[in-house]
Formats: structure tokens, C-alpha cells, sequence
């Protein structure tokens, strides 16, 4: 599946299902993706005893850089990862690109630099998905489309009490 196509797809996910996030200003969706990025790293961190699987946090981390990429107005290139025969890339990778993400974030405050760090961190976090996600032998578009279900069913108001 392109890319381009990906990203459309989580476009209208998320104006359905996250109005919430899409409404917020553009500076405060992308804090957002990365405080999303700081949870992934620390559920990748406690390994064997975090409740979310591996396989949750690639597809939710996936989703996250999807929804990031829209917000830059970035163009993620297309990969294909299938059948990779290599050892996965290691969980700092990510905590690395995570923090720079982060980085990038910060700086909007300080009306600094930002959104080149943010496009290079992003791409970065989506291919070490992509590469982890092969490797573990997970079809990573099978599971965003099951992910995408789960998350439609979700009320998107506070449950009455």
C-alpha cells in the first residue's frame, strides 16, 4: 500500500474518530503525537512486563507518525520491508527519534526551529515501525486496520455515570 494512501486513510480516521486532537492547533496536535511518542518508548522500555504487546505499540506508534505527518503537511516516502531478514532494530532507535520529536516540540514555544527536526524524526520513527514490524514477521497494514475498528467503537464523549 502507498504511503500517500496510508496517510489519507488515518486522515479520515481521525476526523471521525479523534475530532478532539484534529481541532487543537496545529503546534498542540503535534505536543500531542509526542507525548504519544514518550508512552511507546516507555512501553518498548519495560519490555517483557509492559500489558501492551509489541505488536499494539507498533501499530499505535504507526498511527501516531500517520497522524504527525498529516499535521507537518509531510509526504512520508513509501517502504517495503517484507520478507526483511535482519535482526530488528534496536528499542533506543526509537526513544532517540522519540526525545528528538520532542525536541522539536519544545521548540515551538521558544518560536525556535522546529519543524525539520520534526520531519526527520517522524520519518525516522516510521521506518524503524516499518523495519520492526517486518521483522517481527507482523503485516503492520492488517493490524492499523483492525486498530482503526477498535478505536471507531470507542464512544468519542465522556460515558454517562
Amino acid at each position: 500500500m502507498l504511503m500517500r494512501t496510508r496517510q489519507q486513510a488515518q486522515h479520515e480516521h481521525d476526523l471521525r474518530n479523534h475530532f478532539d486532537i484534529v481541532s487543537l492547533s496545529r503546534s498542540d496536535r503535534l505536543k500531542h503525537y509526542g507525548l504519544h511518542f514518550a508512552k511507546y518508548a516507555g512501553r518498548f522500555a519495560r519490555g517483557s512486563t509492559e500489558v501492551k504487546s509489541r505488536a499494539e505499540t507498533f501499530v499505535d506508534a504507526f498511527l501516531v507518525a500517520l497522524s504527525a505527518a498529516n499535521a507537518l503537511n509531510q509526504a512520508l516516502p513509501d517502504f517495503n520491508y517484507e520478507n526483511e531478514k535482519e535482526e530488528e532494530p534496536s528499542d533506543l532507535t526509537f526513544t532517540d527519534q522519540a526525545g528528538r520529536f520532542a525536541d522539536a516540540c519544545e521548540k515551538i514555544d521558544h518560536l525556535e526551529e522546529f519543524r525539520a527536526i520534526a520531519l526527520d524524526a517522524n520519518a525516522a520513527l516510521v521506518e524503524w515501525i516499518a523495519r520492526s514490524a517486518s521483522v517481527a514477521g507482523l503485516d503492520l497494514d492488517a493490524l492499523v486496520n483492525e486498530r482503526r475498528q477498535q478505536l471507531a467503537r470507542r464512544p468519542v464523549h465522556a460515558p454517562e455515570t
